[in-house]
């Protein structure tokens, strides 16, 4: 974490983007068509076109549909005219670019489709974007649905004092999956479980409950359904099992953002679910 973040002054985490691109994200993403693309192509060669004009040929006439003698002469002006389409037009439109770009084919230059398209994916994690290239096409990983469950549950946990616990795990677990210097996907998945931990403790009125104990003595109380409390501790293990598979997920090193993002979602989800189903319970967070 740099200076800044440390002393509070700049954020050292953001929530997803789905419907935006912040100018970091925005920056990253031209940079990889800047490097990737059009630095890469040859603006002269004894070939009457050049590979650059070509490309921006197939630009002008396929993506961006305009006629062709409205292409401004020199390379300059070809890329100062992109890059103002890139930055000045709605998020997704920026998007549309990169997938159009990334699925060019042309006999006069070649692209590093696969390269391009890595580089843009490790962009769009690292910003913390709600979408990456599949299969050469960009998709959503994340919905509005998603974030507001995440949004929903950290804001009923802050408003009863005795779901502090899950408040907490929950902002800690979305700041470490969205740390812009050192994302931390594997405590993250921890921060979620505990959370579900901390508010089944809450409604069994028993701290010293394990995740399963505690699911074991709350099911009368709220009516949960067996199949659905059977889900819960097989996803997410007793605490205290060895075998269990929180703590196989905590062992496993190669976790990444789309582990630590199902988990802080479903954890968002079932904990929104208990808390309903307790307040109908009439059982008070207070």
């Amino acid at each position: 974490m740099i200076f800044s973040q440390r002393i509070g002054k700049v954020p050292s985490s953001k929530q997803i983007q789905i419907e935006s691109l912040d100018d970091d994200l925005k920056n990253g993403l031209w940079n990889a068509i800047k490097l990737l693309v059009l630095d890469r192509l040859e603006d002269e060669n004894r070939y009457s076109a050049s590979e650059y004009k070509s490309f921006c040929s197939i630009l002008w006439h396929y993506h961006y549909k305009l006629a062709i003698d409205t292409m401004p002469k020199y390379r300059n002006g070809l890329e100062h005219f992109i890059k103002e389409s890139f930055y000045k037009v709605e998020w997704f439109k920026s998007y549309d670019l990169l997938e159009f770009i990334a699925n060019i084919e042309s006999d006069s230059f070649q692209i590093e489709s696969g390269d391009f398209m890595l580089f843009c994916n490790e962009i769009l994690e690292k910003e913390f974007s709600g979408y990456r290239f599949i299969d050469s096409k960009i998709s959503p990983i994340t919905n509005s649905n998603e974030i507001d469950e995440i949004e929903n549950a950290i804001n009923q946990s802050g408003e009863f004092t005795a779901l502090r616990g899950v408040n907490i795990h929950l902002k800690s677990a979305l700041e470490k999956l969205s740390d812009k210097k050192s994302p931390d996907y594997r405590n993250s998945i921890k921060e979620s479980i505990s959370a579900i931990e901390s508010v089944a403790k809450a409604i069994s009125e028993n701290p010293k409950d394990s995740l399963g104990g505690a699911l074991d003595k709350i099911k009368g109380k709220i009516k949960l359904h067996a199949s659905l409390e059977r889900g819960f501790k097989q996803l997410y293990g007793y605490t205290s099992d060895s075998d269990g598979i929180r703590h196989a997920l905590m062992d496993d090193h190669n976790c990444d953002f789309e582990d630590a993002k199902y988990m802080l979602v479903s954890s968002s989800a079932f904990i929104n679910y208990l808390i309903v189903k307790a307040s109908k319970a009439g059982i008070s967070f207070e």
